[in-house]
């Protein structure tokens, strides 16, 4: 039974991220704007820190912060698949729709598959950020 109207996942954001102890994500794009909440969360589930884009290693996963104005986003999903271990998936967190610098689901949309990637899912993330899960399509069997 859920606590919240309209029977919304009372889970934390890490959880229904897929994420669980152990899992090494990597934290791209952050700014003050970011919420906290969903990153204590995250820290909470994977049991430790996010690594920041320096960190040299493979990561199971990528939390990327990402707002309209921060430019080439292809690029940037580019950028971030370079420490992202095989059937990692990317977390595109952006501000929801109606919010400053929100970025139109159609440039997710037609950046991901530029960028190798397609989109799985969406989900609420705290009261402002939507986060949208981007992996690499599944190679068809030979």
């Amino acid at each position: 039974m859920s606590a919240t109207p309209g029977g919304a996942d009372t889970k934390n954001t890490g959880v229904r991220m897929g994420f669980g102890p152990g899992t090494v994500v990597q934290e791209l794009g952050w700014d003050e704007d970011v919420d906290d909440a969903i990153r204590v969360e995250i820290e909470d589930t994977i049991d430790g820190d996010m690594v920041d884009g320096e960190v040299g290693n493979v990561v199971d996963a990528v939390v990327m912060w990402w707002r309209e104005n921060d430019g080439d986003l292809v690029d940037a999903l580019v950028d971030a698949l370079t420490d992202l271990a095989s059937g990692g998936t990317i977390w595109l967190l952006t501000p929801k729709v109606g919010r400053p610098n929100a970025v139109d689901a159609a440039d997710i949309t037609e950046a991901a598959p530029v960028a190798g990637l397609a989109v799985t899912t969406t989900l609420a993330a705290g009261h402002d950020w939507t986060a949208t899960r981007l992996a690499a399509p599944k190679s068809p069997a030979r």
